[in-house]
């Protein structure tokens, strides 16, 4: 079964709004083209409790009960699938969605999963630098260093996936004006 997230949720990963836990935003962050059973095997098992937490409070929705504005992630696509089998099966964000905070809010969750417990002073490091960042280049600048260290930690593929998560969650570069 496929979960979605309700207009509750959107609300909660605005700017500025913040009621829920840090483990529950960023999986709020994940939901979107993942079944149950991945998101509940999340942080150790403890996934199943913040699902249910989540469901239970109305911030997500099972596909077959979300609003009928809401495209079930797997089957409507407006873009032809993407260059990877991974890519084409997460659907990107619409635009309202992008935002630097989720964006910040996913690297954060990255940060605390590779870095908290191995190597608390980088993982600070990084949450300094990601609070700081505050425009699309900056974030990517923090990301790309950010990935650098996962690369070496977890590997390319994983910094990778990483990375294109990341593309997806931030807003896109400003369209230069015709001449």
């Amino acid at each position: 079964m496929l979960l979605l997230k309700t207009d509750k949720a959107r609300q909660e990963l605005a700017p500025g709004m913040r009621t829920l836990s840090l483990r529950e935003r960023s999986l709020l962050l994940l939901v979107e083209g993942k079944n149950l059973a991945e998101l509940q095997a999340m942080y150790n098992g403890g996934g199943a409790e913040i699902v249910e937490h989540l469901l239970l409070h109305g911030y997500l929705a099972p596909s077959s009960q979300a609003p009928q504005d809401t495209p079930a992630p797997r089957t409507a696509r407006a873009k032809p699938a993407a260059h990877t089998p991974e890519a084409a099966a997460t659907p990107e964000p619409s635009d309202h969605l992008r935002s630097l905070a989720g964006a910040r809010m996913y690297l954060f969750d990255i940060c605390e999963r590779l870095f908290a417990r191995r190597d608390p002073a980088r993982a600070q490091h990084f949450h300094s630098a990601l609070r700081s960042a505050r425009d699309r280049d900056s974030m990517l600048e923090v990301g790309e260093s950010l990935l650098e260290e996962v690369t070496q930690l977890a590997g390319a593929e994983r910094a990778d996936t990483i990375r294109e998560r990341m593309a997806q969650l931030l807003p896109r570069e400003p369209r230069a004006l015709a001449a």
